[in-house]
Formats: structure tokens, sequence, C-alpha cells
């Protein structure tokens, strides 16, 4: 390990941990977490979350591509991998050798999975995604009864799981349109079970459906940002204070920090990075951080954020620049070259979250997190 690195990303393991326990103790012990590492954990480090996922009681590891399960299994991750994403049919033989779960709903996957287990003499364990009115992924209701019967052509391909996703669950309080995919989706497994098809695990709730719904539950969820300790949404938020679960809590797990570079006098009237977009009206103590847009910090941030030092903020001077970004000192005293700045996390009595960040630049904590660059070194503690 770098002993001093310019920047770096801390992983809080209790804290993980404590989110994972919070959601096991909604969902029950009858019920299996699926833990979504994605996208590099949205943003936090797939393998070092998966590890302490799994040792906190998470059964299964949700991933993206074939790409991430591969690297898990690699690893030496044994235990269930759900790839939720699209797999190429190129790739669909290391899937199936490597015992990585298949969510499928295109008819070329289905032939291409049927000869790939005849010739190998291997099964395949699939999870059909159904459409309920997300309209991404997803196998329409007329096309359900033809789609098993393509399955139920090869011999080595097995109906383990089916699943759907929600649309609008997150991002309102009126739940309507969520309680229609839920019907949807009920609607769904009478026709399979009709057809006769026993699936082992039926799957549809994400997060915020765990956190509000418990009839979304069936015996398997999907958590995704709830197990990172972020909050779906406020409109999640506030649904779930108006449901009377003043237990439930969620502890962030990510810091990013940095290192001053520089410490460095300017003038009154100067003109701060790129663009000239910033001119000071004092004399100025600035603080130069190597950190920037191509770490994932936003340059939509320049001149509207701020970071940490010494517990106290710092506001960011200039646009955001590849590699640097600036930060005005001059009210804090004492500032040298390599002291700890905190660029999203907790520094003495004060924080900065990825929700404040999200909301300055207009988007959602998800993507302030999921963009991290993954080459940042990840340190769990």
């Amino acid at each position: 390990m770098i002993q001093q690195p310019l920047q770096w990303i801390e992983l809080n393991a209790e804290a993980l941990k404590h989110n994972i326990t919070q959601f096991k103790h909604l969902l029950g012990k009858k019920r299996n977490m699926v833990a979504m590492v994605k996208a590099n954990a949205y943003g936090h480090g797939m393998l070092e979350i998966a590890d302490i996922a799994i040792k906190s009681g998470a059964e299964w590891l949700g991933v993206q591509s074939i790409d991430e399960g591969l690297i898990l299994r690699e690893q030496g991750f044994t235990c269930p991998i759900l790839s939720v994403g699209y797999i190429p049919l190129h790739h669909l033989e290391q899937a199936v050798n490597k015992n990585i779960r298949i969510t499928v709903y295109n008819h070329q996957s289905i032939e291409k999975l049927g000869n790939i287990c005849r010739a190998l003499n291997k099964k395949a364990f699939l999870h059909l995604k159904l459409e309920t009115g997300t309209y991404r992924q997803g196998i329409d209701e007329d096309e359900i009864i033809p789609f098993i019967k393509k399955i139920q052509q090869y011999k080595g391909l097995v109906i383990e799981g089916i699943s759907s996703h929600f649309a609008n669950i997150e991002d309102t309080t009126d739940h309507s349109y969520a309680r229609d995919q839920l019907y949807r989706f009920q609607n769904f497994l009478d026709i399979i079970g009709r057809y006769g098809i026993k699936e082992r695990f039926k799957h549809m709730a994400c997060s915020a459906a765990v956190i509000l719904f418990p009839e979304t539950y069936f015996n398997m969820a999907r958590i995704g940002i709830g197990m990172y300790g972020l909050w779906p949404s406020n409109e999640v938020f506030v649904s779930s204070l108006l449901r009377d679960r003043p237990e439930f809590n969620l502890k962030p797990v990510l810091s990013w920090k940095a290192r001053v570079a520089q410490v460095k006098k300017v003038p009154k009237d100067a003109f701060i990075g790129y663009g000239c977009t910033y001119r000071t009206t004092r004399e100025t103590d600035l603080a130069v951080i190597p950190a920037g847009y191509s770490d994932g910090y936003s340059r939509s941030l320049s001149n509207i954020s701020y970071v940490l030092i010494k517990g106290k903020r710092a506001p960011v001077r200039g646009r955001i620049a590849m590699n640097f970004l600036m930060a005005d000192i001059t009210d804090i005293s004492g500032v040298e070259v390599e002291d700890v700045v905190v660029l999203l996390g907790k520094d003495g009595l004060d924080s900065i979250t990825a929700d404040k960040l999200a909301s300055l630049t207009g988007t959602i904590n998800y993507e302030i997190i999921a963009r991290i660059n993954p080459n940042i070194l990840r340190v769990v503690v």
C-alpha cells in the first residue's frame, strides 16, 4: 500500500455491515439478499465491497456485466453471482463455465445457451426478466409462454428465477405506478405458474422497495444504493418516515480524500483557473488539490462546491480541471502541503454528502459515487 497517496477512498466496513444488517432485518431470515456490486460497487470498489458484503450476510452478488462476474470468480468468490445486464452471445460460454446466473429476455441468447449446454454437458441457470413498465430489458406478457417453450427445448437450461424492475418507486411519493408494476409482475407469476414452471427465486425489490413495501419482497431482493448508506431519494426518506420506521437508518460507507499539493498566495483581482471564471476580491490563500474531473469530481462543481480542510469549508475557486481543483483557504489557518482534504465524507463536525454534491449539480447521489475513478486507491477502515 502507498503510505501517503495523493488521493484515496476510505470504505467503512462497520457502516457497510450495519446497512446490510438493516436490510436483512427487514427481509427476514427466509429471503435471500443480492448485494449489487455492479459499476465497481457503485464507485466504492467491487472486490472490497463484495468481500465485506458476503461476510456480513448477503447470500448473492449482483453484477451488470460478464466481465464483473469473471473477476469475482477469479478472485475466489464461490457464492451465486447474478448478471442483470446483457451478456453478449460470444461470452455466454464463459458465463456457463463459471456458473454465473444469466438474466435472459432474447430468443437469440436462449438458442446460443442451449447449444452451449448441450456441447459442454452443463446447465445454465436463467433468470427471466419480465417487462412490467420500465421498458428496458424484458419479456412482454404475450411473449412469455413462447419464450418458456423455447427454453424447454433445451435440456441444459434451468429457469431458476423470475425478475423485474421498478421504474418509479424512488422519485415520487405517489407509488401508484409502482403498485401497477407489482400487479403486472404478479400476473406474470400466475401465468408462469399455470404453465407449470417452478422457479426457485422471484425478485423485483430494490432498496427503495424493501424500505417501503414488504409486499415486493417475494423470496429475494436486490440491494444497491441503500447498502452503501445512501437513501435512494428524498422521497423515499420521507415516505419511510410516514411508515413509522424510526429504527431504520443508513450509514454512508465511502469517504473520498486527497492531499494539498501546494499552498499559494494570490493577489486581489487575480483570475483563477481555466477560462478566468473566478476573480479574487481580496488577497487570497489557495490550496491546490490533485483531484479533478478525470477522477470523477464533476466539472459542474466549479465555483459552487467546497471541500473540508481541518474540519472547515474551503470553497472551490475557478474551474475544476482534469487533474486539479483549487480551494480558498484564506480563512483556515495553518494549512500546509500534504494536509488531508475531504472531498466527500466527514471531517470534524462538518460533512460533504453525495446528496449535497448531487443537489449542486442537478443529478442524483448514484451518479456522484458511481463516476469515481476505479483506479483511485480503496482502503477498508
